[in-house]
């Protein structure tokens, strides 16, 4: 029976009736036109639920589904609406304004139907894709033959302008799914039809958002009007192959971001240079850490001598708290025949990141691009009983993985990259010990490697895409259970992401923040309870019979290069004294203190110091000049009164000025510095 009237029950515990059918901003207005004029999206869910259920959808709207912008129903849950939007039943609701982060999306989707009013309108044979929100603001990707401009660029964004001050109201429109495909198909408007017919079912309306003469499928939420698209910029254009598949047609990604004011979009410019300050690629060069050789290929990378001892000190901390926490290190090959990854579902699931097969002598073999078939191949080399149980291996295995040409991105995208990869062999009893024991050990990672920050995403299977995941349902169900109940045990807070999970099991990812804020994914636990089955593994139980085990997969610097990757620009290539590759310079003040900075260098090095001499026959603010640009943790300065007394003058990295102090002090300080791997000098 349709209601008359309906309640809403909003935050601060109070409930007020309104007619059915009423809006957010009639919710708004009858407390206040200022809180009205200041909202800009409701949030609502229905009045029987007491807490805003878990997240379902990807914080970085690039990777997020796409089924999440373009279907037209509603979700049954928590949900952000339009203030235009017609309520006609019991909810609660929250008013968000400029200070709410999703508002901050709202506005940047509205900014990226702004942008394409604008291309539309100057270039009105662009063929429109999808212009979803990101983290940084918002992109569109555009089928256009002719290449974009800078000057271009610039025009779109003028034109933006005009567009935001004719405050045109965005109005949600339904149109029949025929109707809609047949106009889009009239205008050749290949990928619009594309969403249609993946994301809407036959005989419902589709979804529309009209701003002026401009319409774009689309599901919103958007502000109320392109008048409050306030502070926006375009920003550049990449190329971006249609569905990610390169025999499609090119397209042309273009970027923008916006925020609610200009201070913040001003700041946002700001933020941008502290990152480009920290880009890995430009400080690799600088500091001579690594490098990418055309010569050899793109994605590849060759680790200098300061880098490699980087790579060294963490691969050993790697290898060495795996031994304490009970892990056994293997190693296995780089190639592999082709029909091991037919048993192990990859050459089905996963061919399309592989590299192709190479043909020998005896048959097809493949570069490997995940460890664990090999590790399962260890485990059933031998019988094993439940009292071997958990049998748990550790690798930091070289791994190859196709990335197609574009996507390599310094260390951050690589297409020959090592794992610190285990793989975890239990009993069903044992796997939630186990997966909080790998939850404890990221941890361990991330805070030894100075990041005090980090969120949690639970990636779960979608059962209405069947085809994409092996295991049967109630395999699914006890392994998204097990994950779930780790979680839950360490009494940490995640986001549900349904869709996500490998084709063999769920997955938690650790996602670290870095000293700017940004969110880098690294860590992973995966499940699996496909592999086990694929290669018929057995344990004997205390029954005698004989039973298959579970398996977790995890990886948690997640590669060697993108941690390190985000190490350098975490902190700006000044690394702390334990992870620096020369954590100590010298500069003997003339030649005759050279003999006595040769002492020094030996008794640093006997301590167990990564030290550097400066001996050249320079002057000694030139030594300090280029040790300081190296962003060595120390640089000690040595002459005629430190000679004398056995003393240092001592320099820490980004002080002006040393002081003085007995050799042996100084080596008694670095030494604890390094062995309880300090972030502070």
């Amino acid at each position: 029976m349709t209601q008359s009237t309906i309640a809403i029950h909003l935050p601060d515990g109070s409930i007020k009736t309104f007619p059915a059918g009423s809006t957010a901003h009639d919710v708004a207005m009858s407390i206040s036109p200022r809180l009205a004029a200041a909202v800009v999206v409701a949030r609502i869910k229905p009045a029987r639920t007491t807490q805003a259920s878990p997240a379902t959808t990807s914080p970085d709207a690039e990777a997020s589904s796409e089924d999440s912008m373009y279907s037209a129903s509603e979700p049954a849950a928590e949900s952000v609406i339009d203030l235009s939007t017609p309520i006609t039943e019991d909810v609660s609701l929250e008013l968000l304004k400029e200070n709410d982060p999703e508002a901050l999306r709202v506005v940047r989707h509205s900014a990226a139907h702004v942008m394409a009013t604008a291309i539309l309108e100057l270039f009105p044979e662009t063929k429109l894709g999808h212009g979803p929100a990101t983290d940084a603001g918002f992109f569109y990707d555009v089928y256009r033959p002719t290449p974009f401009t800078p000057d271009d660029l610039a025009k779109i964004e003028e034109r933006m302008a005009e567009v935001v001050a004719r405050d045109q109201k965005f109005v949600r429109e339904f149109e029949p799914r025929e109707q809609a495909l047949a106009g889009y198909r009239q205008h050749h408007d290949f990928m619009k039809v594309h969403f249609i017919e993946r994301f809407t079912r036959n005989g419902e309306d589709v979804s529309l958002y009209r701003n002026g003469s401009f319409v774009d499928f689309c599901r919103g939420p958007h502000v109320p009007s392109t008048g409050r698209v306030k502070a926006f910029k375009v920003m550049s254009i990449a190329g971006a192959y249609w569905l990610g598949d390169e025999n499609n047609p090119q397209l042309q990604r273009i970027y923008g971001t916006a925020f609610f004011n200009r201070k913040d979009l001003d700041a946002h410019f700001v933020h941008l240079e502290e990152i480009k300050a920290r880009d890995h690629r430009v400080l690799g060069k600088q500091l001579d850490l690594f490098s990418i050789q055309e010569v050899a290929g793109a994605g590849l990378i060759f680790w200098h001598p300061r880098g490699a001892m980087i790579r060294k000190t963490m691969e050993d901390w790697m290898r060495d708290e795996c031994l304490r926490r009970g892990y056994s290190l293997v190693y296995t090959p780089h190639v592999m025949r082709t029909e091991l990854w037919k048993i192990s579902g990859h050459e089905g699931f996963y061919s399309q990141n592989m590299y192709t097969p190479m043909e020998l002598d005896d048959a097809d073999y493949r570069l490997k691009p995940m460890n664990c078939p090999g590790h399962i191949l260890i485990y059933k080399n031998s019988p094993k009983s439940y009292r071997d149980l958990p049998v748990r291996y550790a690798e930091l295995g070289n791994v190859y993985r196709y990335e197609r040409s574009g996507t390599m991105h310094g260390l951050l995208r690589v297409r020959g990259f090592t794992q610190d990869d285990a793989h975890i062999f239990c009993t069903p009893a044992q796997i939630e010990d186990e997966v909080v024991g790998c939850i404890d050990f990221a941890q361990s990672v991330l805070t030894t490697f100075g990041f005090t920050d980090f969120k949690v995403e639970l990636s779960t299977w979608d059962p209405k895409d069947r085809k994409n995941y092996a295991g049967s349902d109630e395999n699914w169900d006890l392994a998204v259970s097990s994950l779930r109940s780790a979680l839950d045990r360490k009494g940490i807070p995640y986001r549900t992401i349904p869709g996500e999970a490998a084709f063999y099991g769920p997955k938690i990812d650790i996602k670290l923040v870095d000293v700017l804020g940004r969110l880098w994914q690294l860590s992973t636990v995966q499940f699996d309870f496909n592999l086990p089955a694929r290669f018929d593994l057995e344990y004997v139980g205390e029954d005698g019979a004989r039973h298959q085990p579970v398996m977790v997969h995890r990886a948690l610097f997640g590669s060697v290069e993108r941690f390190f990757g985000v190490l350098i620009e975490h902190y700006a290539g000044a690394f702390p004294l334990w992870l620096a590759p020369v954590q100590v310079a010298l500069v003997p003040i003339s030649e005759k203190h050279l003999a006595y900075a040769e002492q020094v260098k030996a008794q640093l090095e006997a301590a167990g110091l990564r030290v550097e001499l400066d001996s050249r026959n320079e002057k000694m603010q030139g030594k300090i000049r280029d040790f300081s640009l190296q962003k060595i943790p120390y640089i000690l300065v040595m002459g005629d009164k430190e000679s004398e007394s056995a003393s240092v003058n001592v320099r820490p990295r980004g002080k002006s000025q040393g002081e003085s102090m007995p050799l042996a002090d100084f080596i008694a300080k670095a030494s604890e510095l390094t062995t309880t791997k300090s972030t502070d000098l």
